[in-house]
């Protein structure tokens, strides 16, 4: 899972450099991906380890910080779609897709570490 996550982290800071770029480096909430994207490559580079224990530490607060970017980045889609479409404006694209993406990325993942951690607990290896 620490590879899975690294790969993660990659993805995460290219959509929030192409959200930033992509609004010609207007608003920097774009980075936003980024920012969890090397948290999470930060995490991910620890958790490769040999050591059981801080390998299972670092990748529960991967998780933790998985499940904290879904709530927030699905929360700040939902919010800004009702804001834009109640004020009869049509929702930013480019910030509500940046959103999404992030929101689905990490859902499967958080998704993925669960039933890693599930299947970890059955195999007996806790």
């Amino acid at each position: 899972m620490a590879k899975l996550t690294l790969v993660l982290a990659l993805l995460l800071v290219i959509l929030g450099l192409a959200g930033y770029l992509g609004t010609g480096s207007l608003h920097p909430t774009a980075l936003i991906p980024a920012w969890f994207g090397l948290a999470l490559g930060i995490c991910g580079f620890l958790a490769i380890s040999p050591n059981e224990k801080r390998r299972k530490l670092f990748m529960h607060i991967n998780v933790t910080i998985g499940l904290l970017g879904f709530i927030g980045a699905a929360g700040k889609a939902v919010q800004g779609y009702l804001h834009a479409t109640s004020a009869g404006l049509a929702p930013d694209k480019i910030a509500l897709g940046s959103q999404l993406t992030m929101a689905v990325l990490l859902l499967i993942y958080v998704i993925l570490c669960v039933r890693s951690f599930i299947a970890a607990r059955r195999s007996g290896k806790v």
